[in-house]
């Protein structure tokens, strides 16, 4: 970028401002104030975020918030080839999207107003001076960005972040023995069958990587290596492992079960995730013997799970049943240095698991903890009368009435055109359970605590529920870790209060 006068600046105490425009209007920034200037990138939005604040992304590995000076000042939004970021300097760094960037301008003190009659403010705008730009014949203002962002956010200190974020992390312990009191299966179909793994024997569950290492004279079972956590990951296929055909080809659904077998971290590689179930005991038969006594796939299946009273049979396996001992030889030397992840909480911090559900392009996750279940939209929701948007109505789920929140709703976002792959993702928290309707549940993903970066609190009480970022860089992802408490309003916790007292007393 240009910079004028530069060197004459340096020794005639000029002032140096960065210019940038928004339609027709010219405004500048100290230059000291401006770390880079960037393109516009991706951003993960926050739900119900105002108007001004376009999400968080990552630049070089940090979590970067980025505001819009068109929401800001109440003009819509950026769009265009020409549009950038301006990356403002500061402990807490913080991008402000702009139509284009003009010029790094010196400028005599003398030429800049400061007396607020001489400088004409538009409504929204709030200015710190102006002075006229040689060679772009127009004014350019002076902004007080700061006292922009400070009026539209709740700004919070670091110290204050990095606190919320540990207490994100952990669970209340009453949540934490609610979920510990039920066993939990992770389903996903093979052959178009359902098949379950406790989840308590689920490492994390991955998309199927599109790049995979083959293995030198390897039975099909084996699909192949493939890089994970800084290691190598055997994939082998359940459709073999289980006596089914081969599948046809891919459909991008794929999904990756990473489980410790004899020490060794494999990948089962299903077709795709189908749900997390919780497990009422008296609903599990062990497997018939005429299926226990043959040798092929059958033999894997550990016990049935007779769900929804006995319309859904969920085979459930045993990962230790899954392998004969001469395949995990046949792993070769490779498989037998991938061990599994160090447990010790000293070497690599306490492991989080969460599930990650999708609301339009932007991922979201919740501790698995306070998940109960994952399972489709019941096709039967019954409407309440006189109650919020937000509430879909209630459903009865095994026996018990269940209030069920549209999060697209709750997040003031459009309907979602097609229904089909919608889930409803069962929550507990310390008073209230409720159904939490999205559009797709993708993983099950397996996080250090250390590793969640603090999310910039930028608007105070409408973003408390965003305690946390799982930032992927390598992948491109972005995941907002939410609070399971904060995902109610206070009005919205009295209504269910209320209306769970009400089903209570129900005959």
């Amino acid at each position: 970028m240009a910079d004028p006068g530069a060197a004459a600046a340096a020794g005639s105490g000029a002032l140096r401002f960065l210019t940038f425009r928004m339609g027709e209007r010219l405004y500048a920034l100290p230059a000291d104030e401006v770390a880079e200037v960037i393109r516009i990138p991706a951003v993960a939005r926050l739900p119900q975020a105002p108007k001004g604040l376009m999400g968080l992304a990552n630049l070089r590995g940090a979590v970067l918030p980025v505001a819009s000076l068109r929401g800001l000042l109440g003009e819509g939004t950026e769009s265009g080839a020409a549009c950038r970021a301006v990356v403002l300097d500061g402990a807490s760094p913080i991008a402000v999207a702009v139509d284009s960037v003009e010029a790094l301008v010196s400028v005599e003190p003398g030429r800049v107003e400061t007396a607020p009659a001489q400088i004409a403010a538009e409504p929204g705008e709030r200015l710190r001076g102006a002075f006229r730009a040689e060679g772009q014949g127009r004014v350019a203002k002076v902004l007080d960005l700061a006292g922009l962002l400070e009026a539209a956010f709740a700004q919070t200190g670091r110290a204050e972040r990095r606190a919320g974020t540990a207490a994100a992390a952990r669970l209340a312990p009453e949540v934490a023995e609610v979920a510990a009191a039920a066993e939990k299966l992770v389903t996903f179909d093979v052959a178009g069958q359902e098949f379950a793994l406790p989840l308590e024997t689920v490492q994390e569950v991955i998309t199927a990587p599109t790049t995979v290492a083959a293995v030198p004279k390897a039975e099909a079972v084996v699909l192949g290596v493939a890089a994970y956590r800084e290691t190598l990951l055997p994939l082998l296929s359940l459709r073999s492992l289980l006596g089914f055909a081969p599948a046809a080809g891919t459909d991008g659904r794929e999904k990756v079960l990473v489980t410790a077998v004899g020490g060794v971290m494999v990948g089962l590689v299903a077709d795709r995730m189908r749900a997390i179930v919780p497990v009422d005991p008296a609903c599990v038969e062990p497997t018939p013997p005429i299926l226990a006594a043959r040798t092929g796939g059958e033999s894997r299946i550990r016990a049935i799970y007779r769900a929804e009273g006995g319309r859904r049979l969920i085979s459930i396996l045993g990962p230790d049943q899954l392998f004969r001992e001469d395949v995990m030889q046949r792993l070769g030397t490779d498989a037998r240095t991938v061990q599994a992840p160090a447990t010790d909480e000293a070497a690599a911090g306490r492991q989080l698991q969460v599930l990650v559900f999708r609301l339009g392009d932007d991922e979201f996750g919740l501790p698995i903890e306070v998940v109960d279940e994952v399972a489709r939209v019941p096709e039967k929701i019954t409407r309440v009368p006189k109650t919020p948007k937000f509430l879909e109505g209630v459903v009865n789920l095994r026996g018990e009435v269940l209030p069920v929140v549209d999060q697209r709703r709750r997040f003031d976002m459009p309907p979602l055109d097609a229904a089909e792959g919608r889930r409803l993702v069962v929550v507990r928290t310390e008073r209230h359970r409720a159904g939490l309707i999205v559009d797709s549940v993708s993983e099950v993903l397996r996080t250090a605590e250390d590793a969640i970066e603090p999310a910039p609190h930028l608007a105070g009480e409408v973003t408390r529920l965003v305690h946390g970022v799982v930032n992927l860089e390598g992948a491109g992802r972005m995941i907002l870790l939410l609070d399971p408490a904060e995902l109610l309003t206070r009005a919205e916790r009295g209504l269910l209060d209320a209306f769970q007292a009400d089903a209570q007393a129900a005959p």
